[in-house]
């Protein structure tokens, strides 16, 4: 895991310093890779590198790395974890000849012995790993950039006159001599939306990401003209659905259950190889315990994992992993959290997601990084699992509740939607804890009141289609709180998906949007920030695909998603210590709001320091705020949005 920037500006004078401009670049990630650094140059192209070392941590892994051949040069951050079995692929081809042998047993040097053989696009295709690459042809004069399939390893690029700059983050980009960071509004406005800025923009203007299983190939001229191509697909995950829903899986649920466990298992121990210390993150949840479980079935000794818990009630999740910990007998730490402790982190945020990004548990997942890194260098997480199984309330619940209330007159959904907004938060969780000891299972949820409030919003809706929209926007109207926003297009679905059924659709969406722009994204940043590598098996490609040919009855059942998923978890942890309604990842942030931090988040909602800066409209906000203050209404996420942006713009303006 590393961290990679560089420029391509073929009309440089003479005398410009490109190795020192790509050394100021690569010195703003020296987080994401503390153990070396690297820079080479020619004739406008500079290409830099920080290197956390992870396999072959000898001299023979520095980056940036030149071919045997000598044509190609390849910065590269992330992981192939086939990349052994690549190697015997190309020995066993005809004419392969690899000039003085293998250097070492880097991936780095995998890659470009593959890129010399097969080509760019045939290279990335035979991978099974994360990564984020820019590779310079020597020959062709063309630079290569690429990222990984799910979009686990971020890569950033920018064309400004005449110069093309790319990094792992917007940091580097900012340090770059010259560089325009200009806020885009429009992006800001889908960031109020989402809590975090959806690809393929960045929250600059003339700045974006690589979309995942994409790579872009930049010539002399287009750069010099300011012309971007399109990024060219090597592998998209709408064809895999297409063709997986098109074509499922025709064997028995037995068959289906033994063709996941080994898959799953394929991929975690491709995924456990490491020159350094490897452990796991563990919540007691169904998919990071599926992951332990199988790393602790292949390993000879105990499994080092790793959990925070919290004091306030309904957001600790510690004791259920330590249950799970203590029957697969692995080696595992836990570390209780104060709330202090946790706020004590929110300065940091800024600096470490580096992009206005609002999800709340960026917080423990960041402690939670940093716990671990005291031990290992390496963890395993259990991210995708949600996305590919069938996992997130809406896909059950809500759901339901539409295929019930969605037949009935428009103006009836709304006066319900008004008699359920009618009370604040705080009633709708005084009447469910009261009905506690009398309602099912699957229905004893933690912050019942803003899920009725979310089925107030989802009543309202006119479609089927605006369903999905209605269960993942924050701001309802983010052009009624940005300021001079040309136009807002509104949501989207993307793809034309009209014969899938909703569940699979809303899985979709979440998989090319809400994965990979806000869960990769907080688990890349909060562990990277203390130089830890994270690893997602459930995102290996054949995981996915296979996933997306099964009918969803395999997924969702009586009730309950990720049933394939049960099953399999089944054979090695007892139901008893996982059967529980799903909770988040997640901290008391109304409550928070109301109280330590809220002389933090009133200088920063400050009527006049939102005119100062110009983005935000003052009086929705503030009239939010006042609202959340008194208990009228739970606006913590929403609010949540704006302060981390406010907190972001502050701290790069000063850095």
């Amino acid at each position: 895991m590393c961290g990679i920037a560089g420029l391509f500006s073929p009309t440089v004078q003479a005398g410009q310093d490109l190795a020192g401009v790509a050394r100021v670049m690569a010195a703003r990630l020296e987080h994401r890779g503390p153990d070396d650094a690297g820079v080479w140059t020619d004739a406008g192209i500079a290409l830099a590198h920080r290197r956390l070392a992870i396999l072959d941590l000898s001299a023979a892994g520095h980056q940036p790395m030149l071919s045997s051949c000598g044509r190609y040069v390849l910065v590269f951050n992330g992981e192939i974890y086939n990349h052994l079995a690549i190697r015997r692929t190309l020995e066993q081809e005809p004419g392969f000849f690899q000039p003085g042998g293998w250097r070492g047993h880097s991936d780095t040097e995998t890659l470009l012995a593959a890129v010399a053989a097969w080509g760019v696009k045939r290279t990335l295709q035979a991978t099974v790993g994360m990564f984020a690459i820019a590779l310079w042809d020597r020959q062709s004069k063309s630079l290569y950039l690429a990222r990984d399939r799910m979009g686990e390893k971020p890569l950033y690029y920018g064309l400004q006159r005449g110069t093309l700059w790319f990094a792992s983050e917007l940091k580097a980009l900012r340090a770059a001599p010259g560089f325009d960071a200009q806020v885009d509004r429009l992006a800001l406005a889908r960031y109020l939306q989402h809590a975090f800025v959806p690809a393929p923009d960045s929250i600059y203007q003339g700045v974006r990401k690589l979309a995942p299983g994409t790579f872009l190939a930049l010539s002399c001229d287009a750069v010099t003209h300011d012309r971007l191509p399109a990024p060219t697909a090597y592998w998209a995950l709408e064809e895999c659905a297409r063709k997986g829903q098109a074509h499922p899986y025709a064997g028995t649920e037995d068959e289906a259950l033994q063709k996941l466990d080994s898959l799953m298992g394929e991929a975690v121990s491709g995924q456990a190889i490491a020159d350094v210390p490897l452990g796991a993150f563990l919540s007691g949840g169904i998919d990071s315990s599926t992951i332990v479980a199988l790393m602790q079935a292949q390993a000879s000794q105990p499994v080092q994992t790793f959990t925070i818990g919290f004091h306030e009630p309904g957001y600790n999740e510690a004791e259920h992993a330590r249950a799970v910990a203590s029957h697969l007998g692995t080696a595992h730490t836990e570390l209780y959290v104060s709330a202090a402790q946790a706020m004590d982190v929110i300065p940091r945020l800024s600096s470490l997601y580096d992009e206005p990004f609002a999800d709340v548990s960026q917080i423990p997942t960041f402690l939670v990084s940093e716990m671990a890194r005291r031990q290992v260098t390496v963890c395993l997480s259990g991210d995708g699992g949600d996305e590919l199984f069938g996992g997130y309330n809406r896909y059950l619940r809500a759901v339901a509740i539409w295929r019930r209330v969605g037949g009935l007159p428009r103006g009836v959904r709304m006066a319900l939607a008004g008699l359920l907004n009618a009370f604040p938060p705080a009633a709708w969780e005084r009447v469910f804890a009261g009905l506690g000891p009398v309602l099912p299972r699957r229905w004893r949820y933690g912050a019942m009141g803003d899920k009725v409030y979310k089925l107030a919003d989802m009543l309202a809706v006119q479609s089927v289609e605006a369903v999905y929209s209605s269960l993942v926007t924050h701001w309802k109207t983010p052009q009624a709180i940005v300021l001079d926003l040309d136009a807002f297009p509104g949501e989207y679905v993307s793809g034309d998906w009209g014969a899938l059924d909703l569940e699979h659709r809303m899985m979709y969406q979440d998989s090319i949007c809400y994965l990979p722009d806000d869960i990769l994204v907080k688990v890349d940043r909060a562990a990277m920030g203390v130089s830890l590598e994270t690893r997602v098996p459930f995102l290996d490609h054949r995981v996915v695909e296979f996933a997306w040919s099964l009918p969803l009855s395999m997924k969702i059942r009586d009730g309950q998603g990720k049933w394939l998923l049960r099953r399999l978890l089944d054979r090695y942890v007892p139901s008893t210590l996982i059967d529980r309604p799903k909770s988040g990842f997640s901290v008391p942030l109304d409550a928070w709001l109301r109280g330590p931090l809220r002389p933090w988040a009133e200088s920063l909602l400050d009527a006049n320091v939102l005119r100062q800066q110009g983005f935000f409209a003052q009086e929705p906000i503030r009239t939010l705020w006042n609202d959340h203050l008194s208990g009228k209404r739970n606006g913590a996420h929403q609010l949540w949005t704006v302060l981390m942006f406010q907190s972001w713009y502050e701290a790069q303006r000063s850095g």
